[in-house]
């Protein structure tokens, strides 16, 4: 079941790996071999990442369907020696894909051979091998003097020397924390991104709007453009340039009245809003959870993610609402994890490792896949540690040690609150701010973050001038 689940999780990762791929020659030369090679390790990291996105559903699920059907003889196979092993799994290819896989595609595919040696395969296999062991050797003598000067005393001594009991969990440990903060930024931005990306793929109401008439100023304005572009000598390279991205911009704008134009009634007027409303439940539901969990953690300490065991797997229902409490806290989880992607690529720090299709180079398609691989990683982390879901982390994933430390669960969850709250305000309260500085006569100021107030635009002798 597992093998087949996995097998799964790895075609579907490996058609989507292949469609932001930059096409290479098919030539089966050395750099086509060590490309391929990559390729077959992302794929693998990527479907570890997919599913350990669906550790927490499946697991929710699952318990559902065992409270409902105990006795049934077609769902035997489900149990809950499966689902630990499913979690055990999980965490152990996560290791790998972190600490090997990944690094060992890294060097492998800009590692060009030692001097001296034969070019070749082999070669550059060596090269790869000894950086790794270096490599390794400089994260075990950091995290060795980082837990000295944490714990500094004889059990802790001790236990430094026991690489598989304490190294690796807790180097785990520190990259699990990493990843929760990394989705305390990346998700309450996504939480307010994920209107304006869904606004962008729906067609919004024409209210008060005479599509025919944008139509008929678009089209005069792409005409005028390409006469002044046809008009240009080839000496006046500058010009001709800004005119073909002037040209670029009216053509999808074309585009997108023609889509809006073309768009029956009931998908501007009924789609769009619905998407929206449902949009705005999820998001208030996940910050009251959150707002729940702090009263929760401030009066029970059961509540804390490193609480007790609970009562199983298909013993009891972990939700109050039964089955739709399930599904709720299902759909929760696969929102808060594509509003963490989403803010994930729209900070301003990783807009340049956005994937294009069939343009994106292997090795900013292997730190996509360590990026994805640490956010889907500590994603069950961040569900629990916020009180999405009650059901206990099992496996590795459990033994984390900040996850039993009061202080550092109530801030998280307190900073999860606080950001998505001061995330949705902003949002929403930009297009008032925006008429208030219009008012004001503050507006040519620029005191807006707008990414177009900092462009360059050419003067009409041809010269920039830097707003």
């Amino acid at each position: 079941i597992c093998f087949l689940l996995f097998a799964v999780l790895y075609i579907v990762s490996y058609f989507i790996i292949t469609r932001y791929k930059r096409k290479a020659d098919e030539q089966e030369d050395e750099d086509a071999i060590v490309n391929r090679i990559s390729l077959f390790l992302s794929t693998f990291t990527l479907a570890v990442s997919a599913g350990a996105v669906l550790l927490l559903p499946f697991s929710i699920i699952s318990n559902e369907i065992l409270l409902s059907f105990p006795q049934n003889y077609y769902i035997q196979w489900l149990n809950g020696s499966l689902i630990h092993g499913l979690w055990n799994l999980a965490s152990l290819f996560s290791n790998l894909c972190l600490f090997v896989l990944m690094p060992f595609a890294f060097f492998f595919l800009e590692s060009e051979g030692f001097a001296g040696l034969k070019k070749g395969i082999r070669a550059r296999i060596l090269e790869t091998l000894v950086m790794l062991i270096l490599l390794a050797l400089l994260i075990l003598g950091i995290v060795w003097v980082a837990s000295a000067l944490i714990d500094n005393d004889a059990a802790s001594m001790e236990s430094l020397y026991d690489l598989w009991e304490f190294y690796l969990p807790y180097l785990y440990s520190c990259i699990s924390l990493m990843g929760c903060l990394l989705l305390l930024l990346c998700t309450p931005v996504g939480l307010s991104r994920m209107f304006t990306v869904m606004g962008q793929l729906l067609v919004k109401p024409t209210i008060l709007e005479d599509l025919d008439e944008q139509m008929y100023i678009i089209t005069l304005e792409e005409e005028a453009i390409q006469r002044r572009l046809n008009g240009v000598s080839s000496m006046v390279e500058y010009q001709a340039v800004e005119l073909e991205r002037e040209l670029e911009k009216v053509k999808s704008k074309k585009t997108n009245l023609e889509r809006r134009k073309k768009a029956s009634a009931w998908e501007r007027n009924l789609v769009y809003p619905a998407v929206m409303i449902l949009l705005l439940i999820e998001t208030s539901i996940s910050v009251l959870l959150v707002a729940l969990n702090i009263l929760y953690l401030l009066v029970d300490e059961t509540a804390m993610p490193k609480g007790s065991g609970g009562p199983g797997i298909g013993n009891a229902s972990l939700s109050t609402f039964g089955f739709v409490g399930a599904a709720l806290e299902i759909i929760l989880i696969f929102y808060l994890m594509v509003s963490s992607v989403v803010g994930f690529y729209s900070l301003r720090f990783f807009e340049n490792f956005t994937p294009r299709k069939d343009d994106t180079t292997m090795t900013k398609i292997i730190g996509n896949c360590v990026s994805i691989l640490v956010l889907s990683s500590a994603l069950p982390v961040m569900s629990r540690t916020l009180g999405i879901t009650r059901f206990d982390l099992l496996g590795d994933f459990g033994r984390f040690n900040w996850l039993g430390n009061f202080y550092i669960v109530l801030s998280y969850n307190l900073l999860f609150a606080i950001v998505t709250t001061l995330c949705l305000v902003r949002k929403f309260t930009s297009a008032v701010r925006e008429e208030l500085l219009k008012a004001l006569g503050l507006d040519k100021l620029h005191l807006s973050n707008n990414p177009r107030d900092s462009e360059t635009k050419p003067s009409a002798n041809g010269h920039q001038k830097t707003l």
